[in-house]
């Protein structure tokens, strides 16, 4: 009786140590898909203000392959500083003024010996995506948002041109000098 309840006892323990070697792998991918998603956020920023000044100006946006690139390379970074190795990237597109990145990971150590056999080789795996999403409103003809100038004064002698701004969650913001990068996209983890 109390060989079967030890047996009990170790296999639960084993459970445990196979449930923290999963979450320790999709700790690892949650990271590295959002090391991806804002490593791309903040190298396309300056250039999706730009081109939300013009029409169709974000059309071909998000498929620089060298932001692709640096994204991948991020959520490698991240993996590994989660004990982790990133053994999936595929960047997406998630709609109008959406990109995602899926990653997947996979545990460097293992879940360990136990009473149950075959423990020791299993590592922990997971998968997670993460989405950037553009903060501002895109006209119907998919390009970027008409720029909308500001009230003009009274014209004067030395008139400059009006301030752009742009439209971000139902907010004017002026394109110079250039917003955070937070009030124009949102990152964040989806399904």
């Amino acid at each position: 009786m109390v060989a079967g309840l030890l047996f009990l006892a170790f296999a639960f323990f084993a459970v445990g140590q196979a449930s923290a070697t999963r979450n320790g792998a999709q700790g690892a991918a949650d990271a590295a898909a959002l090391a991806a998603a804002q490593r791309a956020r903040e190298e396309w920023g300056p250039k999706v203000l730009t081109a939300l000044t013009m029409p169709g100006g974000l059309d071909n946006i998000f498929t620089d392959g060298v932001v692709i690139g640096d994204a991948r390379a991020e959520a490698g970074n991240f993996a590994a500083r989660n004990h982790a190795d990133l053994t999936a990237f595929e960047p997406s597109s998630g709609g109008t003024g959406r990109f995602k990145f899926t990653v997947g990971t996979t545990t460097r150590y293992t879940v360990g010996e136990s009473v149950i056999p075959g423990t020791e080789d299993e590592h922990g795996t997971a998968h997670a995506t993460a989405m950037i999403e553009l903060r501002c409103s895109l006209p119907p003809s998919g390009g970027g948002t008409t720029p909308t100038p500001a009230p003009t004064p009274a014209p004067t002698s030395s008139s400059t041109p009006p301030p752009v701004t742009i439209t971000c969650d139902g907010k004017d913001l002026p394109v110079e000098p250039m917003p955070d990068l937070e009030k124009i996209f949102t990152v964040k983890l989806v399904d």
